[in-house]
């Protein structure tokens, strides 16, 4: 290659770098043109928020696309030429140049250039290198594919594959052959996370808007999950065909972790059908960044940066509270460190979790004198006693059973403390500190709130009879035991949202729904009181006051029982996401 061929590939990279249509919103509305994008949003939306402007803007990259083929022609006519400038302004447009320019131009966004490339066709049209029944097809195919479908991402790649066929079918010379050839999978790359949205069927469609932060009554927040068993991949439709290699041994889970862990988040779901005492409606996005716990645990500066990555993709996707579920709530100082560099409000659900503590614990209690069962002779068990859930359940129950067992692992020194700070309150309470799991045998109430991605209680733990209440998430307590004679499992931290949730994903909280962590976020985005958002290791009192007050009034109520596994893909809905 010459000179000459460098030079144009060089020059129309850089005028793709150049973020006209950006620079001219941000000019003109004083807005970040990717916060609303079309793809994320819908159209309507995007011009309902830009105006003429986001047409304005449009026309510029068209033009610059446009502009680089007409340039490359005057400067050196053939087909080369013009199929290096497509090329490089195409690149330039995407991966711009790094420049030190104000307003952070370059942060990463999952734009497609869709009207920068109709500018590339106009301008093979105009240069008369190739001849319109070429360059006119796909762009018409493009507006009838999404008008039918109202799926514009489906209409953007017909036309894509459109004009590769064409350039192939056509006998063009092979330079632009190499161009359509490049730029459609440059394109369909770029695409991959709106094509994934259209398989898992939550893709924006003509007519469908997303709901905007402050310009629409509906309510979108956004809540991080993970998978918690390597099962949980397949359930997005845009995995589902791994599934078969997996099963057969041809993708181990080695390699499949190591793929994951390159995978940004992502729009797996939504949450609809919510509808709040006072009227307002909510959507929740599922947003998966598909690690298994102990990615998480292993890798922890790269699980901040997929949390933050997350919370920016909420602000895109126009909403602005994000919650941490199941181990993304313990990232970055337990979301601190997100929120740091979070463009969105974000919240761990440690308030609102604490607070389904705090409202179900009597209610058990109460429950279990009322069966005739004595409480002042009951021995009780807590599991993950030194941890801050944990202790607090042993401060509430101590001072109403005749024995009570610390149970936990690790600093031995913290549970003997914690032991002697109960014993001191409850000198009447018979308390011990163990490690040993066969002291469940002895209890008639046992209470488990670990982090352990396992089940800890089996049934050689229990004996019939006992009351267990789980708030582990994953649960503590194995499916074996549920099978036991008089033992009754309580799900800790799981509510019931108003209305009727949907949903299509199982994430293992039962039909109808929610964890606690998922309902803090609601709330916070109801009620608009971010400043209670729980963040760090601490979490304070009137917060979870404030959180069990909003969610009566908003009509959010405390699962008694293990709820009904969902159906996956299909009614029953899907509930949400593990709580911290």
């Amino acid at each position: 290659m010459g000179t000459v061929p460098l030079l144009i590939l060089a020059g129309a990279y850089a005028l793709g770098s150049l973020p006209l249509g950006w620079l001219l919103v941000k000019l003109v509305k004083r807005l970040d043109a990717r916060d609303y994008a079309s793809h994320n949003i819908g159209i309507e939306q995007t011009l309902r928020v830009l105006g003429p402007v986001a047409a304005a803007a449009s026309l510029l990259d068209a033009l610059k696309g446009a502009a680089s083929l007409v340039i490359a022609w005057r400067v050196s006519p053939g087909a080369l030429a013009l199929a290096l400038a497509g090329i490089g302004v195409y690149l330039g447009h995407l991966y711009p140049v790094a420049l030190d320019l104000p307003w952070r131009w370059r942060r990463h966004t999952r734009g497609r250039g869709s009207t920068l490339l109709l500018g590339v066709l106009l301008g093979l049209g105009v240069a008369g290198e190739v001849p319109w029944w070429v360059v006119l097809p796909p762009p018409l195919l493009w507006l009838g594919v999404t008008l039918s479908s109202r799926y514009p991402t489906l209409g953007f790649a017909a036309a894509l594959v459109t004009s590769v066929l064409l350039s192939l079918l056509g006998g063009l010379p092979f330079p632009y052959v190499l161009l359509t050839s490049v730029v459609t999978a440059l394109a369909l790359w770029r695409s991959k996370e709106n094509i994934g949205r259209m398989l898992d069927g939550v893709e924006v469609r003509l007519g469908s808007p997303a709901p905007v932060a402050g310009l629409d009554d509906e309510i979108a927040c956004a809540f991080l999950v993970h998978a918690l068993t390597p099962d949980d991949w397949w359930q997005a439709n845009r995995f589902a065909w791994l599934h078969i290699l997996y099963r057969w041994r041809l993708l181990p889970l080695g390699l499949v972790k190591r793929l994951v862990a390159g995978m940004r988040p992502m729009k797996m779901d939504e949450l609809t059908g919510i509808v709040t005492r006072d009227g307002h409606k909510v959507r929740v996005y599922l947003l998966g960044a598909p690690f298994l716990p102990d990615q998480i645990r292993s890798q922890p500066e790269l699980a901040v940066q997929r949390a933050i990555q997350a919370a920016w993709l909420t602000k895109e996707l126009g909403a602005d509270t994000l919650g941490l579920g199941a181990f993304w709530s313990t990232v970055g100082n337990k979301g601190l460190d997100v929120q740091a560099q979070a463009p969105v409000h974000v919240t761990n659900g440690g308030a609102y979790t604490a607070g389904t503590v705090k409202v179900a614990i009597p209610q058990i209690l109460e429950q279990f004198r009322a069966q005739g069962r004595s409480l002042s002779q009951a021995v009780a068990a807590v599991v993950g006693a030194n941890g801050v859930v944990g202790f607090g359940i042993c401060r509430t129950v101590a001072p109403v059973v005749r024995k009570l067992y610390l149970v936990g692992h690790g600093d031995v020194h913290k549970m003997d403390r914690s032991r002697e700070t109960l014993a001191r309150a409850n000198p009447s309470t018979e308390i011990v500190a163990t490690t040993d799991l066969a002291v469940l045998q002895e209890a008639d109430l046992i209470f488990t709130a670990t982090s352990d991605p396992d089940p800890v209680v089996y049934p050689q733990h229990v004996k019939p009879g006992t009351w267990i209440y789980d708030l582990g998430r994953p649960a503590d307590v194995h499916p074996s035991v549920l099978q036991m004679s008089g033992v009754r499992v309580i799900p800790g931290g799981v509510v019931r949202p108003p209305g009727q949730l949907r949903g299509r994903l199982d994430i293992h909280f039962g039909n109808g729904y929610l964890p606690a962590c998922l309902a803090e976020t609601i709330i916070m985005a109801v009620t608009r009181a971010y400043e209670r958002a729980s963040l760090g290791p601490s979490t304070k009192s009137e917060n979870i006051d404030f959180y069990v007050e909003q969610a009566e009034r908003l009509g959010f109520t405390v699962a008694q029982e293990i709820p009904t596994p969902p159906l996956i893909n299909g009614a029953p809905p899907a509930s949400a996401a593990p709580p911290p």
